[in-house]
């Protein structure tokens, strides 16, 4: 086994394109003599070229010792053949995402290096125990999961099959620090770690798409301005290209045996076949000129104003009625009136729902989110039976301090409810499964996918009955078991709970 701290450690890496290189880069940096090994010489003479290129750069801009930019490329150099990696202490596999390709590679592997050399790879969706099947010796098998760009993405995921040697995860982990990344350590399930845990952002935002609550722009806006996420869930999927995002989607749902929580939407495969890829196809879930997306422009506000508001007394009626007093109505107290805007804001469930339980004129009705971006974007929510007068009052009242509104068909649990009970549910199972620790699977999701806050610190934040209340709502509406809270968090709710009672 190596000492991930020895100042003379050999790593080889097989695979030079973009994730290679990365590696290569952070290996090297850290002092780690490095063999680059690829099926096309060419791409060896590329990689060490554009390495040294970036190197020269990063000093360029005072990011790094001018004299140390010069000696890293003496740090890598060219296998001519796997026969040339024998000297190694470590291997990663860096090549394309096929599982027969990589059973073969790690074939050739084991006839050339030592027994005590470890074999890691960077396979992003494939199972690291099938394959590490085909080896002699499969317990010094593991995957070490870097992030694309690997010197900024600062989290690895160090997956441990089912019969590798604890030792070897231990190593691995200890190189990852060396190298200035967060391990994390993950055992072998489908999508492993932070694209298990994505699941949720862009699956459930496309089954809000293909219900008609909304469209791509404006679930990206509340999702961005409301939640606080970096990039909309259709902005990313156009990002990352449909070309890569919509196989994984579909792997990891049959890889865990069509969960219903994985489960993507058909439009998903349709827009694939139509070559609506994304940026890299000019044309996506938006359109894109010069790369730039061409996105609509929200309607103003109208200027119509409700004299008085009802708001129903829910668990965030306070906050709701001194929003409406703030910007200018009148807030009617008791009973429901006979005339006028009737306000309900419902956690997990929608308009009509929230209508029927109080009796109220579902002509009159109009929802609100009361979670999420009362003071950056506030989302309403018509009944069909809303009357567009009616819905244009509430619009222009609630866009009266200039906080953008948007307002959305009937749906359980709005947009931003929705995506957020989606995501830490699925957090929260992977934390039942014992897939990571709890503080991993928050700073890898953080890391790993940028988003505002770790999801399980986001479920604290919420309130543990605040999403399984969400969560119960939408799989009573619906009837879709995809909504079904995860144990983990059903007991921490219910803990939580018996908690409020005895201090109340």
């Amino acid at each position: 086994m190596f000492d991930p701290g020895r100042s003379d450690l050999t790593l080889g890496i097989v695979g030079t394109g973009t994730m290679g290189r990365g590696i290569a880069q952070v290996a090297a940096e850290a002092g780690c003599q490095v063999l680059l090994c690829d099926a096309r010489a060419e791409a060896v003479a590329a990689a060490r070229d554009e390495l040294a290129r970036i190197w020269q750069r990063l000093a360029e801009r005072g990011r790094l010792d001018r004299g140390r930019a010069g000696a890293l490329p003496g740090r890598l150099a060219e296998a001519r053949g796997l026969g040339e990696l024998a000297p190694c202490d470590l291997v990663i596999e860096a090549i394309v995402e096929d599982l027969e390709a990589k059973r073969q590679l790690f074939r050739d592997l084991e006839a050339v290096v030592r027994d005590e050399c470890v074999l890691a790879t960077n396979t992003s969706s494939l199972s690291v125990t099938a394959i590490a099947a085909v080896c002699r010796r499969p317990e010094r098998v593991a995957g070490f999961h870097f992030f694309n760009p690997v010197p900024l993405m600062r989290v690895v995921e160090v997956i441990d099959g089912l019969l590798t040697a604890p030792s070897v995860g231990e190593a691995l982990a200890g190189l990852a620090r060396r190298f200035g990344h967060r391990p994390v350590r993950v055992r072998d399930m489908p999508g492993f770690l932070v694209n298990h845990a994505g699941r949720g952002y862009t699956t459930e935002a496309l089954r809000i798409l293909s219900e008609g609550v909304a469209d791509e722009a404006e679930i990206d806006r509340v999702l961005r301005e409301a939640a606080g996420f970096r990039m909309g869930p259709f902005e990313l999927l156009d990002l990352t290209g449909l070309d890569v995002s919509v196989p994984v989607m579909e792997q990891i749902y049959h890889q865990f045996y069509e969960e219903p929580r994985f489960r993507p939407v058909p439009i998903l495969r349709r827009r694939l076949e139509a070559g609506l890829l994304g940026r890299k196809s000019g044309r996506g879930f938006y359109r894109y000129r010069e790369g730039r997306a061409e996105v609509r422009a929200p309607e103003p506000p109208p200027q119509l104003r409700p004299a008085k508001v009802w708001v129903a007394p829910l668990a965030h009626a306070t906050r709701v009625r001194e929003l409406v007093r703030r910007l200018g109505a009148e807030v009617v107290e008791g009973r429901a009136p006979e005339d006028g805007l009737l306000v309900v804001a419902p956690v997990g469930d929608d308009a009509t729902t929230t209508a029927r339980a109080f009796s109220l004129d579902a002509r009159r009705v109009v929802a609100i989110d009361p979670l999420c971006g009362l003071d950056s974007h506030r989302t309403l929510m018509t009944t069909p039976a809303t009357d567009p007068e009616i819905a244009a009052q509430a619009r222009g009242l609630f866009a009266a301090d200039g906080v953008p509104v948007t307002c959305v068909h009937d749906s359980p649990g709005f947009i931003c409810q929705r995506v957020l009970a989606t995501i830490v549910n699925i957090a929260c199972e992977i934390a039942q499964q014992r897939i990571a620790a709890p503080a991993d699977i928050d700073e890898a999701v953080g890391l790993g996918l940028g988003y505002p806050k770790g999801p399980l610190a986001w479920g604290d934040e919420l309130g543990a009955e605040t999403v399984m209340a969400i969560l119960q709502a939408l799989q009573r509406i619906t009837g879709d078991p995809r909504y079904r809270p995860s144990l983990w968090l059903r007991r921490r709710a219910m803990l939580r709970l018996s908690l409020l009672a005895a201090e109340g």
